[in-house]
């Protein structure tokens, strides 16, 4: 089983980053039960803003996609800013909202019997907020989100 985690901090590498850190509690424990892990700070990629899966020459969404596509676990770590999600987080889901019309061989969603989890640095100051809004973008365009997969 393959697990992708996207690291949402608007912090380039080789910055702490504080989600990352919470993030790598997850993938400890996600590797100890033999899930082979794959962590990507989005802010060091060149995604282009947009809501399709490829905008062309210098756009890096396309590779993250493909590492997507391959893993049936998606967490979306992200800190959360003015009480929201942060804006690489946002870029993600908007270029994730691409597949929206993408179907598999049965004519279901590529991401059909793909789950997603939440990795949220922050607490009451928008922490549940930011959950809502990437479970309800995710499960739009098909990912099962279970109970309470998500820490923060």
């Amino acid at each position: 089983m393959k697990a992708l985690i996207l690291n949402c901090t608007l912090k380039k590498s080789p910055e702490v980053s504080n989600t990352e850190a919470l993030a790598q509690v997850l993938i400890d424990e996600m590797e100890r039960l033999g899930v082979e892990t794959k962590l990507i700070r989005v802010a060091d990629h060149n995604i282009i803003t947009g809501i399709k899966s490829d905008l062309g020459e210098g756009d890096a969404w396309p590779a993250i996609l493909k590492e997507l596509l391959a893993s049936e676990i998606l967490i979306i770590a992200t800190p959360t800013w003015v009480g929201t999600l942060s804006s690489e987080a946002l870029k993600v889901l908007q270029r994730i909202n691409g597949l929206y019309p993408a179907r598999d061989e049965q004519g279901r969603p590529v991401t059909f019997n793909k789950v997603a989890g939440f990795v949220v640095t922050g607490e009451e100051d928008g922490a549940r907020h930011v959950v809502s809004e990437i479970a309800g973008a995710l499960m739009d365009v098909g990912f099962t989100i279970a109970p309470q997969s998500y820490t923060y």
